[in-house]
């Protein structure tokens, strides 16, 4: 699975591609959907999992 599948604004999926990110990592594929949905998440995982981008993507979006 790749970053597409939650169909990003182009220029947003620029960056992610610019950042050599190619598969979300499990906390941006669990949390991701429902931040887009408009949802409150809560989340835990290890410092380096992409906790940052997991929650910051989709409110650039």
């Amino acid at each position: 699975m790749t970053f597409e599948i939650f169909q990003f604004d182009p220029r947003i999926m620029a960056g992610i591609r610019a950042m050599d990110y190619s598969d979300p990592t499990p906390i941006q594929h669990q949390a991701i959907p429902p931040i887009l949905e408009g949802r409150d998440v809560m989340g835990l995982a290890q410092t380096g999992t992409g906790k940052t981008a997991a929650f910051v993507l989709p409110i650039l979006q």
